[in-house]
């Protein structure tokens, strides 16, 4: 068994000993988008700092949580809260609790995630649905040996967002009255924000929307051969010729506030999986 399997099954371990849920679904909540816990019937919370391997969330608006529990009549398992890139963490790291979800049982994942806005038709507070993304991180979760237990060494990335999940909440925001975009996500490192040129490149490379995470989990998730659906809240408009100084208090009001339309999104999603 490989070192990395290993942990794995540590961190399932602990897991089970701490919850009898038996997730299909896995979430992973994004900066500012928390609430959506609020709608589960937690059976158990777990800190991260009580789980083998996993690393700490350092970020101010990310709890650091573990939750399992019933959402939608689905048992789900939640990140409230997630790892980045900037924190110095290793992309293995960062993508580990997506390997624990595929062990505890999961074949679905759901991400959301907050994120600069650079396609003109877009205004902050739009929810977008992820339809594809450019990984620009300088890096990769799957660069090293390779475990053929745990995924193919050359998985296929032609499909990284599963269409038929898009279509469902396309389907299901039509019904709630809520406009949903559709687009590209770029990932970049961080933490600082962007330059105008670089967010005109960013844009001319065929990105809709900027971030600093999503891609590494989606990257694990498809080698693990999970559906995934992504959905992005725009917390600020990054148009580099009406460039404005980012005020982060402002971009997690923003989240906030679209909070509550991504959260019967996911909801619904679940419910109908």
């Amino acid at each position: 068994m490989s070192t990395l399997r290993q942990q794995i099954a540590e961190a399932a371990a602990v897991i089970r000993q701490r919850s009898k849920t038996q997730p299909r679904i896995g979430i992973i909540l994004g900066t500012g988008l928390g609430a959506l816990t609020k709608e589960l019937t937690t059976e158990a919370t777990i800190p991260y700092s009580e789980l083998p391997h996993f690393p700490l969330s350092t970020v101010e608006s990310h709890a650091g949580r573990l939750l399992l529990g019933t959402l939608g009549n689905k048992q789900v398992m939640v990140m409230q809260g997630r790892f980045h890139y900037y924190e110095g963490y290793s992309m293995q790291q960062i993508t580990f609790p997506v390997r624990v979800m595929k062990a505890m049982g999961c074949d679905t994942l759901l991400v959301s995630n907050a994120c600069g806005g650079m396609n003109p038709l877009f205004t902050a507070g739009d929810i977008m649905i992820m339809t594809d993304h450019i990984n620009l991180l300088g890096d990769n979760p799957l660069i090293g040996p390779n475990d053929e237990e745990l995924g193919p060494r050359f998985p296929d990335m032609s499909e990284p967002y599963t269409r038929a999940l898009i279509a469902l909440a396309e389907q299901i925001a039509l019904e709630e009255k809520i406009r949903l975009q559709k687009g590209v996500y770029v990932a970049v490192s961080g933490p600082n924000l962007e330059t105008r040129a670089e967010y005109r490149f960013l844009r001319a490379i065929g990105a809709d929307v900027v971030g600093m995470s999503t891609v590494p989990e989606v990257i694990v998730a498809v080698h693990s051969s999970m559906r995934v659906l992504g959905l992005s809240v725009i917390t600020d408009n990054c148009f580099p010729d009406a460039l404005e100084p980012v005020d982060i208090a402002k971009i997690i009001k923003i989240a906030g506030e679209a909070e509550p339309n991504l959260t019967l999104v996911m909801k619904r999603v679940i419910e109908r999986l």
